[in-house]
């Protein structure tokens, strides 16, 4: 980390409760900017969006004194408004703020709303984004989007080459349409025939927006309801040993953008079989790192993890490629310089 005094961050995003069973991304950043002295709070775990907004609206007033800087998570639709807000009371506090892009919606929501997104933008000290699309998406409204990856934590990942991989195929994602989970129990039905041993674990909360309900019954429709193992949400240390269990790892998002899933799956050495869809051909390499198909198409995703299983040499190929890729984004990389961006953006504040 760069040198200098620890300083106060308040993170304001909408984090998931303890006993949700997931973690978001600015709840690693906030871990191991702790560690490393960083006075670090976070707002909000309540449910619902008025209660969070609530709480994170009455943190960044009453905790004014104890952050030095605010790092705001952005998303697009009504969660937009949560930002805005959150921004205008930073600014009318006189606290230097830096935003963080999320959601593969984000750069089609600034499209119909410029004015809206550019002027949000446009007051921070910094903006930063987890993938190279999203900044690029987003540059005639801000040209300097700072691109910081998306983090894991390396070492919490056994990395098992799959040279014979089996079909154990899991996925990991919350319950939502536009992460489409039907869409795996299709892909596992397409693969029975062929491999009948064939089965599925989903991992992930239920957003209670009729996903899982739709899993479930095109799981019975099919056919596969019992090759299906449902976890629900769980505690992100257990994640690792989950994945460790699967050889290939399904991703079925209509929308995304710089998945943490994806990297988690191949930190572990499973071979990726994802959609193309938003920032992923950005985040990983299509046929040396990943295998990509186009989205809502279980057949060719069916295909492509048949070719995994049949195609000599493809799955350690894609095993060890996946691998290195996930350590490119280790947190020992990538905090240093979010502790960078936080020290001169509080510094440049202090300048102004």
């Amino acid at each position: 980390m760069t040198a200098g005094s620890p300083r106060g961050v308040l993170m304001v995003g909408a984090f998931p409760p303890p006993d949700a069973g997931s973690a978001q991304p600015s709840d690693l950043l906030a871990e191991r900017l702790a560690e490393h002295g960083w006075r670090v709070r976070l707002t909000s775990r309540r449910r619902g969006r008025v209660a969070g907004l609530a709480e994170a609206l009455w943190t960044i007033l009453r905790r004014r004194r104890e952050y030095d800087i605010a790092q705001v998570d952005v998303f697009s639709g009504r969660a937009f408004r949560r930002a805005e807000l959150a921004c205008a009371l930073l600014s009318g506090l006189g606290k230097p703020w830096v935003l963080t892009l999320h959601g593969g919606g984000l750069p089609e929501f600034a499209r119909r709303r410029p004015r809206r997104v550019r002027r949000l933008l446009a007051r921070a000290r910094a903006v930063t984004a987890p993938s190279r699309w999203m900044a690029e998406a987003l540059a005639d409204l801000r040209p300097d989007i700072v691109v910081l990856p998306n983090p894991i934590e390396i070492d919490r990942y056994p990395f098992r080459p799959r040279a014979a991989p089996r079909p154990n195929l899991v996925w990991l994602r919350a319950f939502h349409a536009v992460y489409a989970p039907e869409r795996a129990v299709e892909v596992l039905a397409r693969l029975v025939p062929e491999f009948p041993d064939a089965r599925l674990t989903m991992i992930g909360p239920d957003k209670r927006d009729g996903s899982r309900e739709r899993a479930g019954e095109a799981a019975t429709r099919l056919g596969v309801a019992e090759r299906i193992r449902w976890t629900g949400g769980v505690p992100k240390s257990r994640v690792p040993e989950l994945l460790d269990d699967a050889d290939l790892f399904v991703n079925t998002s209509t929308v995304d953008n710089a998945p943490v899933s994806l990297l988690e799956a191949m930190a572990c050495g499973l071979c990726v079989v994802s959609t193309d869809v938003g920032g992923i051909p950005w985040l990983v390499e299509g046929d040396r790192e990943a295998l990509l198909v186009p989205p809502r198409d279980e057949a060719a995703m069916a295909a492509a993890a048949r070719r995994v299983l049949v195609e000599p040499g493809l799955a350690e190929s894609l095993s060890r490629a996946g691998r290195d890729r996930a350590e490119s984004h280790d947190g020992r990389r990538v905090y240093p310089l979010w502790a960078d961006l936080l020290i001169e953006s509080t510094r440049a504040e202090a300048r102004r």
